[in-house]
């Protein structure tokens, strides 16, 4: 489980830099920054229903 959200955490991480890169890249040109970003908060929003779950169940041990 801890692997899982370390994998999803750097895919969130690498969607937020690909956002910044796109936001100086473009110049608000097209659309791919508000796409990455997107992908961002839902791979975010995963992230916190998976904890939450995982929590809930007791899968989280330290």
């Amino acid at each position: 489980m801890k692997i899982f959200a370390v994998v999803l955490f750097l895919f969130i991480l690498y969607s937020l830099g690909s956002a910044l890169y796109y936001m100086f890249k473009d110049k608000g040109q097209s659309t791919r920054m508000v796409k990455s970003l997107s992908i961002r908060i839902t791979l975010s929003l995963i992230l916190f229903v998976i904890m939450m779950v995982s929590a809930r169940l007791d899968m989280l041990s330290s």
